[in-house]
């Protein structure tokens, strides 16, 4: 969805995600290099930067992801968020 020029979506990430192997591949970067803000609707995900800092997320947390993260689902269960910065560039080629 489209709001205001910036696309913002909903997105179900399962158990087992990780960035560096399902995106990563897609995007040939070394790190994400979309920056992300949204909120967690369900479930954890853990988000570790370059420099080796790591923030958890969960449901109800709002979250920035700077460029250069890698990221995870932590836990049995789906984590759901809405992105709202970096949908529109998610798992694209650089």
């Amino acid at each position: 969805m489209t709001v205001g020029g910036i696309t913002m979506g909903r997105s179900t990430f399962e158990p087992g995600w990780i960035w560096h192997e399902h995106v990563q591949p897609i995007s040939d970067t070394a790190s994400c290099q979309v920056a992300h803000t949204g909120y967690i609707l369900q479930g954890r995900m853990v988000v570790r930067m370059d420099d080796g800092s790591e923030d958890e997320f969960g449901p109800g947390d709002a979250f920035y992801m700077p460029v250069g993260h890698d990221a995870w689902i932590v836990g049995d269960e789906p984590c759901v968020l809405i992105d709202i910065t970096g949908f529109g560039q998610y798992a694209k080629p650089s």
